[in-house]
């Protein structure tokens, strides 16, 4: 059995205080692209005595037992009887890139192990045990737009359509550490909503809709604000880092001629 997990982008991330269980309160909206991700598994025609990972594609810099794709065997495993799987995963969204392509593995691996084994696990039962995976990894179940609020899992649906407009996904090749990028932010509260924001046209976003990891990390790695900067000189509507970094966005009105130098960076781009 294949699917293919998809990437996120974050329109709007503000962090809106620190919990005390050590997690930050945030608001953003998580919105699906289609940068994906392949994930199959096949149940081994020989006795094997552990699942086996392979993943190829981007390197992911971690040990296959480390992955969140056998992580997320071994939490069904605590309830429900599976097999041990032969598992190809093969990596297309770079890992560290504020795009959630691992919470995203994880999210799908729940969802085609319950389907294709009949667990009959509900809707909110799979979120419930994708938020003990991570943070972000419910809104994968359903991937339709959200208002990601708390520590990222109380989600408000949102009527956000970008049917049209055109986005380029840059990706500068450097990693961001996200429990450092929490670190060195700012909590502060907003007096105006995500969901209030983005009823003003997409041509006015870049006045006030922000990421506040940005500040840090266009300190730690000052490629991503240059490259914020070509997305709005080769006329972005809207530009972006997406969640704690490092990968950067711009929505534009058509497909923009940049330069080859540029397009180096490209990871996905196409019609939202």
């Amino acid at each position: 059995m294949i699917v293919f997990p998809n990437a996120k982008i974050n329109i709007g991330l503000r962090i809106t205080g620190k919990r005390p269980d050590g997690y930050h309160d945030i608001d953003s909206i998580f919105y699906p692209v289609r940068l994906c991700d392949a994930l199959e598994f096949v149940i081994s025609d020989q006795p094997i005595i552990k699942d086996i990972l392979e993943v190829t594609g981007i390197d992911t810099g971690s040990e296959p037992d480390d992955n969140l794709v056998l992580k997320t065997l071994l939490k069904l495993r605590e309830r429900f009887s599976v097999p041990f799987l032969k598992i190809h995963l093969h990596k297309v969204i770079p890992v560290g890139a504020g795009l959630g392509g691992g919470s995203s593995d994880a999210a799908c691996m729940l969802k085609i192990i319950n389907k294709h084994f009949e667990l009959n696990i509900d809707n909110i039962s799979l979120k419930s045990l994708a938020l003990e995976l991570g943070s972000d990894c419910p809104f994968f179940v359903d991937g339709v737009p959200l208002l990601a609020s708390g520590r990222g899992e109380i989600f408000t649906p949102v009527k956000l359509m970008l049917s049209g407009y055109y986005l380029v996904i840059l990706n500068p090749g450097v990693g961001i550490n996200t429990a450092e990028a929490y670190k060195n932010c700012r909590p502060g509260v907003r007096s105006t909503s995500l969901l209030q924001l983005i009823e003003h046209p997409v041509t006015e976003w870049k006045e006030f809709i922000i990421n506040d990891f940005e500040d840090f990390a266009l300190r730690k790695h000052p490629v991503i604000g240059e490259l914020k900067k070509e997305l709005y000189k080769f006329s972005a509507l809207f530009a972006l880092m997406s969640g704690s970094g490092s990968s950067v966005y711009g929505i534009f009105s058509e497909r923009p001629a940049l330069p080859k130098e540029l397009r180096y960076y490209v990871i996905w781009e196409g019609k939202l």
